[in-house]
């Protein structure tokens, strides 16, 4: 595992300095399958480094990717790769925005990184070692009670009518509601102790995979809404520190 974890490390810190390097610019950007999901070519030059380095470095792997899709392999080993988790801020040069890397064995998690290059934080897991953030162990937060959390959540807007109901009821639940628009840095926020519990629907594997052991390496829960084992196919999530797991369960099962 320590071969591949270097190989996360390093490579998301390179794939960071590709976005830096265009950070603030205007940049072109498509819409892809709905308003407001954005993609630019900072995108795309990000993942070519990314899968280049992968294949380089693990031939036989299979690697799933946000922009250029299933790269097929013939090992046991798949990388989850989302090479700009956030561009909407990216573009709109908000600093929320993070590079996401995630390396499977024999269907589980073993690797986890996320790189968010302009706050300068790197999270790394991996499985059985613990969870860490710029070298320091990091573990979930000990809040006990929604009354006491801040939570966080993600939707674009077409999907704004399935979770404002959830988005209303654990507003006046908790202590608030977060929406930073980047998956894989909430749950890296839930593992480091800043957000209690994050929930959201529809998500993609390479959103969730790395975020998901950084949480369950910092003592936390990931499961589907309603308690049901985590499918990052599927994309339902909801990740808290434990404690909070049953009575966020409840909040989201109306």
């Amino acid at each position: 595992m320590r071969q591949a974890l270097d190989l996360a490390v390093q490579t998301a810190r390179a794939a960071g300095e590709v976005l830096l390097e265009r950070f603030g610019e205007h940049l072109a950007y498509e819409e892809k399958s709905r308003r407001a999901d954005l993609v630019t070519e900072v995108d795309r030059r990000s993942e070519r480094l990314i899968v280049e380095r992968i294949k380089a470095a693990s031939p036989g792997a299979t690697i799933v990717a946000e922009e250029s899709g299933v790269h097929a392999g013939h090992t046991e080993e798949r990388w989850f790769i989302d090479p700009l988790d956030g561009t909407t801020n990216y573009a709109h040069t908000y600093p929320a925005f993070c590079v996401s890397l995630a390396c499977e064995r024999a269907g589980e998690l073993v690797v986890a990184v996320v790189f968010a290059p302009k706050l300068g934080e790197l999270f790394v897991a991996e499985r059985g070692s613990g969870a860490f953030l710029d070298g320091k162990r990091i573990s979930v937060s000990p809040v006990q009670h929604v009354a006491d959390a801040l939570v966080g959540t993600g939707f674009v807007s077409s999907g704004l009518e399935k979770n404002l109901p959830y988005f209303r009821a654990l507003s006046n639940a908790s202590h608030g509601v977060r929406r930073d628009g980047s998956a894989a840095l909430a749950l890296s926020f839930v593992a480091a102790g800043r957000l209690d519990a994050f929930w959201e629907f529809g998500l993609s594997p390479w959103d969730v995979a790395a975020g998901a052991l950084l949480v369950r390496e910092a003592g936390g829960a990931i499961s589907a809404p309603d308690g049901s084992p985590l499918d990052y196919f599927k994309g339902d999530v909801l990740a808290s520190n434990g404690a909070l797991h049953a009575e966020m369960q409840r909040h989201l099962s109306g």
